[in-house]
């Protein structure tokens, strides 16, 4: 287990978190802040994990920014930001949920707790359901949903989605927590009037290899192994490759590589009632006495 490499990783994607919950993101684009969040873990000297989300309101979760997106932050919208970084392929992972409106301040705040509650039980041994247990009742108790359709994983080199799932929901079964594994726990919170599920939306703008199999395209075949070199099998965005290929060619050739299933598409995903959706995320690392939280600002 490469607990350093994870270890610096959290510590520079916290550093980032920190930095994004501060600032006043009103009036930006939703372009500016994937690159100057994405700008942000680079010049600290490690890699994106995966672009930058910035889910607004109702989307729960895997909007990121179109190459020079239109989209302006209103005083009025809740965002989710959702960030990576990696070292080796080593990941952290976590997300804060930025908030200009008092009113939905609890929203926000029953995320946070919700994960506190989370991180401040984990010890090698811990049961999965019983950290959803604690989720669930967290947000419940604070007058909101959880989001029972959404969960946190466990982590893997290069490996966002390594298999295992944290619920945010009590559940019947799942896996007990082993030591020396990496997990994110990421509470999702909507309001009573929510459905308390997601749907998938129209819209798919975070893309993953799914192979490496030649497809007789040239070009197609060239943008493989440039995703390959640059990404492994961790998600991109289509802005990461308009540096290479002029945007609407790279979006010809992102087009084919997904009907060639080389390529993944993955949808943003919207709360059922389209009511607003507030999120917060760790990574962590069990242990007997405990509990390292790799994204932890302390």
């Amino acid at each position: 287990m490469q607990t350093e490499q994870y270890i610096k990783a959290g510590k520079i994607a916290s550093e980032v978190r920190e930095m994004v919950r501060v600032k006043d993101w009103v009036g930006k684009s939703v372009y500016e802040i994937c690159e100057e969040v994405e700008g942000e873990i680079k010049k600290r000297g490690a890699k994106c994990a995966f672009p930058v989300n910035a889910s607004i309101n109702e989307i729960a979760a895997h909007y990121t920014a179109e190459p020079n997106d239109p989209i302006i932050i209103k005083d009025t919208d809740l965002v989710k930001i959702d960030l990576g970084a990696q070292i080796d392929g080593f990941i952290a992972d976590t997300a804060v949920t930025v908030c200009y409106d008092a009113q939905f301040d609890g929203l926000v705040q029953a995320a946070e707790e919700a994960l506190a509650n989370a991180m401040s039980m984990i010890k090698t041994g811990v049961k999965a359901s019983d950290i959803g247990r604690t989720i669930e009742t967290t947000i419940k108790k604070m007058g909101f949903k959880p989001i029972a359709n959404l969960s946190g994983h466990s982590l893997d080199q290069y490996t966002i989605h390594a298999g295992k799932s944290i619920p945010n929901i009590w559940s019947i079964g799942g896996f007990t927590l082993s030591e020396n594994s990496a997990y994110a726990c990421e509470p999702f919170v909507t309001t009573e009037q929510g459905g308390g599920f997601v749907r998938n939306g129209q819209t798919k703008n975070i893309f993953a290899l799914n192979s490496r199999k030649k497809t007789k395209n040239d070009e197609a075949d060239k943008m493989l192994d440039f995703i390959w070199e640059n990404c492994n099998m961790l998600p991109f965005a289509l802005r990461w490759l308009t540096d290479e290929w002029e945007e609407k060619k790279a979006r010809e050739l992102i087009d084919f590589l997904v009907k060639k299933k080389a390529v993944q598409a993955y949808p943003v995903l919207i709360e059922i009632n389209e009511q607003r959706v507030a999120q917060a995320e760790h990574t962590f690392i069990p242990n007997e006495n405990g509990v390292t939280v790799t994204t932890s600002s302390e």
